[in-house]
């Protein structure tokens, strides 16, 4: 059993209808989020405490009624404030979306060739968005009779308000492409790390990776992720390690050989470190 991977390939919602919806709360298996990618555009929603997330190499904090738009290909993960802490996520592939619209104009085209890049932060006062975005997770979160006509056409008042508003940019050429290089190499490390995790990777598995020597790779590592390398291989083994735990019925060692880690004592000893209880009580407390 694996957890959801970093490069997630899969289909978003219905084939006639690619809008996916999430709703995190402490509860969650993705409450913190692993970084991975896709190839569909995401918005998250802030209802409860705040969310730190980062957005390739740009850090994104967001608090309760604020939005973050993530486009396509873009590499994001982060944590949540608190325990109290409630988001919720649209992931939907906009190519589909406004397939054979003959109303979305060159402007909508230059978004989805990244020529025109929607605001990666939308704060929570923003003109009339967050009134939308509130009505488009309502109507998606209900699925009630009609509720793909009310979503589509909320998405389609969300990109026109964004056009209106100019919550919008032009890229950096130059930036934008020193950036693209420097996140494909962090994408191959995360890569190993959702492929392997149960392998005894080191550092220098994982600087290899990435094409980098182990120095470099440990401070572009932390600038991105504010973790080292190893400490957020761990802290990937525990999240996978939660999933098989409510999940699987499996036993302790038997997850805890299964997720990477040789020392029994030791997975223990990590797991206390991100979760603040034993693996047992866990496995009691959340298992189905």
């Amino acid at each position: 059993m694996k957890p959801a991977g970093y490069n997630e390939f899969r289909t978003r919602g219905r084939f006639d209808f690619p809008i996916e919806f999430h709703h995190v709360d402490c509860h969650h298996p993705r409450f913190h989020m692993p970084y991975h990618w896709h190839i569909e555009y995401e918005i998250v929603y802030v209802l409860h405490g705040g969310l730190t997330l980062s957005l390739n190499e740009d850090t994104v904090q967001a608090r309760a009624g604020d939005i973050i738009f993530i486009r396509d290909g873009i590499v994001h993960g982060g944590a949540p404030l608190d325990q109290e802490t409630v988001y919720e996520c649209i992931v939907f592939d906009m190519k589909k979306l406004l397939h054979g619209s003959q109303c979305t104009g060159e402007r909508v085209s230059k978004i989805l060739e990244h020529e025109l890049l929607i605001n990666k932060y939308i704060p929570g006062e923003t003109h009339d968005v967050p009134q939308m975005i509130a009505a488009l997770f309502t109507a998606m979160k209900g699925a009630r009779e009609g509720y793909e006509l009310i979503v589509t056409g909320m998405l389609y008042s969300f990109i026109g308000a964004v056009l209106q508003h100019r919550l919008c940019h032009a890229p950096n050429a130059a930036l934008r492409e020193s950036s693209r290089r420097r996140v494909m190499q962090l994408k191959k490390t995360f890569q190993l790390i959702d492929d392997a995790y149960d392998q005894p990777l080191t550092l220098g598995d994982l600087a290899a990776a990435a094409g980098l020597t182990p120095n470099y790779f440990c401070r572009f590592f932390q600038k991105i992720t504010n973790r080292s390398p190893i400490d957020y291989l761990n802290h990937y083994r525990i999240e996978a390690a939660c999933i098989r735990l409510a999940h699987s019925g499996e036993s302790i060692t038997e997850i805890a050989l299964a997720t990477g880690f040789n020392d029994i004592s030791y997975f223990i000893k990590t797991f206390r470190k991100y979760k603040g209880i034993s693996p047992l009580k866990y496995q009691k407390a959340n298992s189905a």
